[in-house]
């Protein structure tokens, strides 16, 4: 059974980083393209795309709202896809979740597999 495990959200102060991880058994993360998502209050969407990479490692894709502050990276050995968040704001403050996807030119439309989530919470 395919199960994704997300981990490293927490409080920070803006300004500040953090790293999240997700983890997955039950199925080889290199078959798909990983993505990230986080809930916006008010969005059209029940969870805005985040960040995509692609099965290969070889493409990454990020919203314009995290360009040059997140990065999105995969570990093969382990199993597993980072979200490395820095220069966080108050904006950032949602839960985050991981996603298999087909692949990361329509990863908000399509995804197979949804972890539980983390809570990422940037306050003074």
């Amino acid at each position: 059974q395919a199960q994704l495990v997300e981990s490293g959200g927490g409080l920070v102060q803006p300004g500040g980083s953090l790293r999240l991880s997700c983890v997955a058994s039950g199925i080889n993360m290199d078959d798909y393209a990983m993505g990230w998502f986080r809930q916006v209050p008010g969005s059209d969407h029940w969870r805005d795309g985040v960040a995509c990479i692609s099965p290969n490692n070889d493409k990454t894709f990020y919203e314009d709202f995290v360009k040059g502050r997140f990065t999105i990276s995969r570990d093969k050995a382990k199993n597993t896809v980072y979200l490395e968040m820095n220069n966080l704001n108050p904006n950032d403050t949602s839960t985050y979740w991981c996603a298999t996807t087909p692949g990361c030119y329509y990863y908000k439309e399509h995804q197979f597999t949804w972890g539980q989530g983390t809570r990422v919470t940037v306050s003074s």
